[in-house]
């Protein structure tokens, strides 16, 4: 436990689900790509073994305090474990470089047996991490894993420019690849929810900056409902997702059924807890580029008392949380301080005086 905090994350998790008193706010920056950085390791080091994926997490814990550990299957794993080509950077997440299917009328060629986690050795390594990490400091922290949804997961087999230009041109094999990918996923899931993770469910190719809300209702909102209702079959809890600009979607996610709604920072928090906030706890937003990645300590201290003035009193609970994965060179004080502000303006009981 951290040095200045009074609760475990688990105790302090716990007591937010029930109603009760905490020592302070939840705060959970997205400490996922980005982790390594607490050991001096790159990205394509950390990625390289499960203990080094597990021990990156516990050395950000131990110097934040942050209330969440993150695995990292990722947005692309679906795809990689099928035969999309991936890069192999040193500093940066892998991009994809040649994508599995050139034509989606071939969809019934993928073989689903590719993902199980007897085939998969990069799934097995990060269900290898999970372990890790909880045995580690699973009775102080909760582990949650970063994975794709149907849609993105869709797009890290089927180039993204094709895949949208099919939900006009051909959408009866769209449909078939995303119902595809949602079957995978449901056996992904199960199987770092019985490892013990909570689910991050991230579609980014599902924002609203890419997809119209009704492309959202038709190709995203009903698979996500489906496996939502499969992670809670599985006895799981998932905290859904999606990057950009979902401002005309916000109500429509939380339709999901999603257990936590996380928010990008180009969503207004003050009118998510408008929309959503009655429905289900709400996390966001600080910017992990602007403020978290570019920014100053002042920056950052600014940012996490504006977040929480604004949401602190949302109806479900509100968490603070950055508003995606914080990749690249974050500079560390910077954590620091989003850690130290939010115990500062996050101490219970919230009271708005502690905002000026």
């Amino acid at each position: 436990m951290h040095k200045d905090d009074k609760m475990t994350p688990n105790e302090r998790l716990t007591a937010f689900m029930t109603g009760k008193p905490m020592d302070r706010i939840l705060a959970m920056p997205v400490l996922c790509s980005m982790s390594g950085l607490a050991l001096g390791m790159t990205h394509k080091e950390k990625r390289s073994s499960a203990l080094n994926e597990a021990n990156a997490q516990v050395a950000c814990y131990e110097r934040f305090g942050n209330d969440l550990t993150i695995i990292e299957y990722g947005l692309h794993g679906v795809g990689a474990a099928l035969g999309s080509q991936m890069s192999d950077p040193e500093d940066s997440i892998p991009a994809i470089m040649k994508y599995t299917l050139d034509n989606l009328n071939d969809v019934d060629q993928l073989d689903m047996s590719k993902l199980e986690l007897k085939n998969d050795k990069k799934f097995q390594l990060h269900v290898e991490a999970t372990k890790i990490l909880i045995d580690e400091v699973g009775k102080e922290v909760p582990t949650g894993v970063l994975i794709s949804g149907p849609f993105t997961a869709a797009a890290s087999i089927y180039q993204t420019e094709h895949l949208l230009r099919a939900t006009r041109k051909n959408p009866e094999k769209l449909h078939q690849l995303i119902n595809f990918c949602n079957e995978g996923l449901k056996m992904i899931y199960r199987e770092f929810i019985k490892a013990g993770a909570i689910i991050l469910l991230c579609d980014p190719i599902a924002s609203g900056t890419i997809l119209n809300q009704k492309q959202y209702l038709e190709f995203v909102l009903p698979y996500t409902i489906d496996l939502m209702k499969d992670i809670h079959d599985a006895k799981g809890m998932v905290c859904y997702h999606i990057c950009g600009d979902t401002t005309a979607i916000v109500g429509d996610m939380v339709k999901s059924g999603c257990d936590m709604l996380s928010i990008d920072n180009r969503v207004d928090l003050a009118y998510t807890k408008e929309v959503a906030g009655d429905k289900v706890p709400i996390l966001g937003n600080v910017d992990p580029v602007e403020v978290l990645i570019l920014g100053n300590t002042k920056d950052v201290d600014l940012t996490v008392k504006n977040c929480i003035q604004k949401a602190y009193d949302s109806p479900c609970g509100y968490i603070l949380a950055s508003g995606c994965d914080l990749s690249g060179e974050v500079p560390l004080e910077n954590l620091d301080q989003f850690m130290a502000s939010a115990r500062k303006y996050g101490k219970w009981p919230l009271d708005p005086k502690n905002f000026v």
